[in-house]
């Protein structure tokens, strides 16, 4: 079971080839001209959509106040032929959406009606976020992401307009669990984004799509922009296609609706997204200056020596540049938003088809290598207590307890070791050591510092994303230590049982044992049999392409019928054998394989409970 594609930072690769850099860089920096942006996308894009199958894409750049380039690469519809054009085409941002819902916060902030570091149940009266730690969740803490909830992919899309509840009554009843404290680390939440949308729309009287229509849109003349789904019939045919290429073909991806739209509603247009792009490098006049000045401000950082956050922007450091940018991910759209505030510069890209990340994450470094070039400075003074190295597993912050996606821990955990010389070894990346508890990507600009929060708990935190230590029982290898102990012993008792019985026929040797006995030896076969049956099921859909976009397919939900089952049958099992274990013809050999067997089975009821399999925890 894959979860459904979350947007990524696309950034992050780009990091990992973009040269280092010194502030003095970005001050000298000059706003490149038409031309010399139109010979470098001409060939970089076009190269990497050739090179990655992706049918177009789409570019603007903004410096000083105006559009410096635009243009529509390749088509943005393969069936009717429809090439990119910037001005009309419109592409999904997805999560770039989030940048749209953060200003309209901070307008409301601006204008007194919310408050950045208030409880957000203050403006909730419907439902509750639940007082499971003593600090509350802020819309600050949405902001940074670093509210603490986790975060759900099941059923967040929808394939039509009538399957989208109200934006109120799907987050009343999909609230997350909160699993760690406010403010610890970031970990990406559609969640909390869509519920500062939400109580944008409570405290404004707006629906949210009106509002950033009326707020955001209209003011900034963005004419072929919608945050509304479907996208309205007046724009409906500018609106691009995306695609899947996959062993030659390409496959047209249908519309999905999203039932948290304010994480992700937008269809724009690279003419638009550059109006908004300068809004934010010009402070106006969306935002007054000292509102955008504070927005564009760090607002977190799990270590002031690496990259955060900016009231919802995300930072990254290019060449020396701070950068603060989001991407997005959806429907096979894939986009990212970068602006650079000192060099007063801002580049939109999106393609349309999932092999756009190649060539977008090919195409950032080069352009910062050719407008932005430098060397990223030295890092600034240790914290007052730098935390040090801890090897072992590590899952993303990023990360579901209280449903079954819980299991996808399995599958997205990294082992970070500490060599000899004192580099890590984490990712598939050698880190160096730059300063107590910091140490950088070889061959890449990205930093990674250790982090421990108030109760103990480890995080290794990068540029991009936290990743959190995870206990000895929640590690892969542990876990199939439990999977294969379970199915060795199951294996005897469901091969082993028939063979033992068909040899005791062919002699003619009836057993004497009591009934009871037999019968919990033929439960405890049932049970291994009907376990077994599950694990490797469970396997392939773990791994294989199951999607929960539209929520927990039937397959699923059906195989999910086999753990209760299996524990059933093991409890019956148990019961059985106990009540014929004093029999005086059962063997020591024979007790101690049904003890052996019984214990494998405790042990798959131990995985199932623990990774959400019991029950049908979908949320």
């Amino acid at each position: 079971m894959r979860p459904m594609p979350f947007p990524r930072l696309l950034l992050i690769a780009v990091l990992s080839l973009a040269a280092f850099c010194s502030p003095a860089a970005a001050a000298s920096a000059r706003v490149p001209d038409t031309r010399e942006l139109t010979d470098f996308f001409d060939t970089a894009l076009a190269k990497g959509l050739a090179a990655n199958h992706v049918p177009g894409a789409v570019v603007s750049v903004v410096g000083a106040g105006k559009t410096l380039f635009s243009k529509g690469y390749g088509l943005a519809d393969r069936e009717n032929g429809t090439p990119f054009d910037p001005g009309t085409s419109l592409v999904r941002i997805a999560s770039i959406t989030k940048l749209f819902t953060w200003t309209a916060v901070m307008q409301q902030v601006q204008q007194g009606r919310l408050d950045l570091d208030a409880d957000v149940n203050r403006y909730l009266t419907a439902f509750r976020i639940p007082a499971t730690y003593p600090q509350p969740v802020t819309l600050g803490h949405l902001m940074n992401h670093t509210a603490g909830f986790e975060d759900r992919a099941i059923g967040i899309g929808a394939r039509s307009k009538a399957d989208v509840p109200p934006l109120g009554t799907y987050l009343a009843e999909n609230v997350p669990a909160r699993v760690r404290p406010p403010g610890e680390v970031s970990a990406y939440s559609n969640y909390g984004a869509a519920l500062a949308g939400y109580i944008v729309s409570r405290v404004s009287g707006q629906p949210y799509d009106q509002y950033v229509k009326d707020r955001i849109l209209d003011p900034l003349g963005m004419r072929h922009s919608t945050a509304s789904e479907p996208v309205p019939a007046p724009l409906a045919a500018g609106q691009a296609r995306s695609y899947d290429y996959e062993e030659g073909t390409y496959r047209r991806k249908p519309f999905v609706f999203d039932n948290l739209p304010p994480d992700g509603s937008i269809s724009t247009t690279a003419d638009d997204v550059a109006r908004f792009m300068i809004a934010h490098l010009q402070d106006g006049p969306i935002l007054d200056e000292p509102t955008a000045r504070l927005m564009h401000r760090r607002s977190f950082a799990a270590d002031p020596r690496i990259d955060g956050y900016a009231h919802g922007f995300k930072e990254q450091t290019v060449n020396g540049n701070r950068v603060i940018m989001h991407d997005g991910s959806w429907e096979g759209f894939q986009s990212v938003l970068l602006l650079v505030p000192d060099a007063d510069l801002g580049l939109f890209v999106s393609t349309n088809s999932l092999g756009g990340i190649d060539a977008v994450t090919e195409l950032l470094p080069a352009f910062f290598d050719r407008f932005l070039p430098g060397e990223r400075t030295a890092p600034s003074a240790s914290p007052a207590k730098a935390a040090a190295p801890v090897a072992g597993f590590y899952k993303p912050a990023r990360t579901v307890e209280s449903t079954i996606e819980k299991v996808l821990t399995l599958t997205n955990s990294f082992r970070l070791r500490v060599e000899d010389d004192g580099k890590l070894a984490f990712k598939g990346m050698t880190w160096s050591p730059l300063a107590p508890g910091l140490y950088q990507q070889d061959g890449g600009s990205q930093r990674l510092a250790f982090v421990t929060s108030g109760a103990g708990v480890t995080y290794a935190a990068t540029d991009g994303p936290a990743y959190e230590l995870i206990p000895w029982w929640d590690t892969p290898p542990a876990n199939v230590i439990v999977v294969l102990a379970f199915a060795v012993t199951a294996l005897t008792a469901v091969l082993g049982l028939p063979l033992t019985a068909a040899v005791r026929r062919l002699r003619n040797r009836p057993s004497r044992t009591s009934r009871a006995w037999r019968a919990g030896r033929l439960l405890a076969a049932l049970a291994g049999a009907v376990g077994l049956v599950f694990t490797v099921l469970f396997v392939l859909t773990l791994t294989g392409d199951t999607s929960i976009l539209y929520g927990v397919p039937t397959s699923l939900r059906l195989l999910l019928l086999l753990p209760p089952l299996f524990l059933a049958l093991t409890i019956a099992a148990i019961t059985t054998t106990v009540i014929g274990w004093r029999h005086r013809h059962v063997g020591v050999l024979a007790r101690g394989h049904q003890v052996t067997l019984l214990a494998g089975m405790l042990a798959l009821v131990w995985f199932c409970l623990h990774w959400n399999l019991l029950g049908w925890q979908f949320g």
